[in-house]
């Protein structure tokens, strides 16, 4: 994504030597210390596939946001998981609200902003798609928004949060999120393997916690509780992968000789830079 010390693409950039003017290789990235990285470092630092658009200076002036914003989203997805799964006794999100409406989004929202500041397509949609994300789910989890209430006659939150109709909407809003998040998961199979288990991950839990809310709806709290718990422990899985690639864009980041594996899933696809290089000589 973005790249500290100042790493530029070359892909348009023409390199002079004996046999007259050649393109640069569009396999390496060099950095202005005039050190190459392969395209499998790239995809630990920067989860957006590489592209030959024009990036401007921006990586030379700004620090990589994936790490912030991947950093939000952890803390944010360990706390809902572990809450749905009833761990230590917890039977309520509303005690953490924070992580709904301050460490998911503010972190994921600052990131967004910059990914877009510096051209990263990619990423930008991932971090922009996770922060509204939790502010949805923040607003359902405030009870001074009065939306459970709402949903009952009598004005009680606890008696609209049972009723047919809440639990009903929000088990198709969560399979909406799924169906989005499968679409998200197929282009991340352009990135590498643990961001695309990430999202295959999210759209399975989407879709169970989904089926959660639908069953009490029909009045099978039973099921009910059984696949929340069953869709928090998937969603854990999505809070454990989003830590173990923040810990290796950060240890790549600070230069650090971890050599721990993404599964770079890049050269799967055919080489488009190479072919859009090709298109903008041309014209």
């Amino acid at each position: 994504m973005s790249a500290t010390n100042g790493v530029t693409r070359r892909s348009n950039e023409v390199v002079e030597c004996d046999e007259g003017p050649k393109p640069a290789p569009l396999s390496q990235t060099k950095s202005i210390g005039g050190m190459t990285i392969s395209p499998e470092l790239f995809e630990k630092l920067y989860l957006t596939p590489k592209t030959s658009a024009p990036v401007g200076d921006f990586r030379k002036r700004f620090a990589n946001p994936t790490p912030l914003g991947m950093m939000g989203f952890v803390i944010s997805a360990l706390t809902f998981a572990a809450v749905l799964m009833g761990w230590g006794g917890a039977t309520t999100l509303v005690g953490v609200a924070g992580i709904f409406y301050f460490t998911g989004p503010v972190l994921l929202t600052l990131a967004c902003i910059f990914e877009w500041i510096m051209g990263n397509f990619f990423s930008m949609m991932a971090m922009g798609m996770f922060a509204v994300f939790w502010l949805s789910f923040g607003v359902l989890q405030t009870p001074s928004w009065g939306i459970a209430a709402s949903y009952s006659t009598t004005g009680s939150a606890a008696e609209g949060a049972a009723s047919v109709g809440y639990n009903a909407a929000i088990a198709l809003y969560l399979m909406v999120w799924g169906f989005w998040l499968f679409t998200v998961f197929c282009f991340a199979l352009k990135t590498n393997t643990v961001f695309a288990l990430i999202f295959m991950f999210a759209f399975m839990s989407s879709f169970i916690i989904g089926g959660a809310y639908w069953k009490v709806s029909t009045g099978d709290y039973d099921m009910a509780l059984k696949l929340q718990k069953a869709g928090a422990a998937i969603f854990f899985i999505v809070a454990l992968l989003g830590y173990y690639i923040t810990v290796v864009m950060m240890a790549a980041e600070l230069r650090i000789t971890l050599k721990l594996p993404v599964g770079d899933l890049s050269h799967f696809w055919p080489k488009s830079d190479i072919e859009m290089a090709e298109m903008e000589k041309k014209e």
